[in-house]
């Protein structure tokens, strides 16, 4: 299909809008200049990001006479991409404000594709990526495998927290320990909580959350809120509701935003960290977020084997032999059918 062409008022209008951007940000930047030249701007020292807004950010002074205090900073122009969580060099300004002049390294970096195929920072310096799943909404193995294929991509450790176990029943519990089991085999680190049940359940998570900065991942409903909630009673944190007709919950979070825990580690929580999407991904890191398929790619009888159930194929003779679960096997094979398709 032709690309639709913009009429000259169109073009003219997009030319208009990007030239009073331009002139903002000049604008912006001679006023910086100035409060520099003037001195009304402190010494350069090191921040973390707190909170996103555009082009003003909250940021949390970690040394100086403002140490633990938050500031409302503007970004110089030359700095792009900024995320809650990242360390930063910040100068202090009056009544709280400041402006940031350069970005730290950075260790990880979480990321998403937006509706366009390019890529989204989305928070910084993570220690690893929580997926929380709980009895109700049902949890499905297909939808742990596609945050867990999409985490696994990041080079970020992942942790599988299954949360509301009071509402495990006799009837479900088999099934989510069989769930739940099959990922512990594949090494991957499960703990299990309720933010309604023991004392003992939570400190496990205070223990999972201590000393690192953490991010909850995972469907509507699951009670993400709700632990922070519990974790940190202080904090004004809405939290939604999972609807009764239809089992769906609702997005409560509007703003990244960047949480010191009494455990002492931080949580950035944010809507645009709970869910990630897998269509703009390659064969090959679909399969490399499969952990025991990726090694055996490579070792089919026939280069173009498309692993189902060629002769000489290594997934199949792995199957066959149980390296690779039978439900495992399902997904990967569904969500490279589903890539396909899109």
């Amino acid at each position: 299909m032709a690309k639709r062409r913009l009429s000259k008022q169109q073009q003219w209008r997009i030319q208009k809008i990007q030239a009073e951007r331009t002139d903002r940000a000049a604008r912006k930047e001679r006023d910086i200049d100035q409060q520099v030249a003037s001195g009304e701007l402190g010494p350069e020292q090191l921040g973390l990001v707190i909170a996103h807004y555009g082009r003003q950010l909250d940021i949390e002074a970690l040394e100086g006479e403002r140490q633990g205090r938050l500031a409302r900073c503007h970004v110089r122009t030359n700095i792009d991409g900024l995320v809650t969580g990242d360390r930063v060099i910040w100068r202090p300004g009056a009544e709280e404000t400041g402006v940031i002049v350069a970005r730290q390294e950075r260790s990880t970096l979480l990321q998403r594709p937006d509706k366009y195929g390019q890529f989204k920072a989305i928070a910084a310096n993570i220690d690893h990526i929580i997926l929380v799943i709980a009895p109700e909404p049902e949890p499905h193995d297909n939808l742990i495998d596609r945050y867990l294929v999409a985490a696994e991509n990041t080079a970020i450790p992942v942790v599988i927290l299954l949360n509301k176990t009071d509402l495990l029943t006799p009837a479900n519990q088999p099934a989510i320990d069989t769930l739940l089991g099959r990922y512990e085999d594949l090494g991957y680190a499960v703990v299990r909580t309720s933010a309604l049940e023991t004392e003992a359940q939570m400190k496990e998570v205070e223990q999972l959350l201590e000393g690192k900065t953490s991010v909850f991942v995972g469907q509507s409903g699951v009670g993400k809120s709700s632990i922070i909630q519990t974790i940190m009673p202080e904090e004004s944190i809405r939290v939604g509701a999972v609807s009764e007709s239809t089992g769906k919950g609702v997005h409560t979070t509007t703003t990244a935003r960047l949480f010191h825990l009494g455990c002492g580690g931080d949580l950035i929580d944010s809507p645009g960290i709970r869910e990630f999407g897998l269509w703009h991904m390659s064969e090959d890191e679909i399969t490399r977020g499969f952990r025991e398929i990726a090694p055996l790619i490579g070792y089919c009888k026939f280069r173009n084997c498309k692993h189902l159930q060629e002769p000489g194929c290594a997934l199949e003779e792995a199957l066959a032999d149980g390296r690779i679960s039978a439900a495992r096997m399902q997904s990967y094979r569904r969500i490279l059918r589903d890539m396909e398709q899109q």
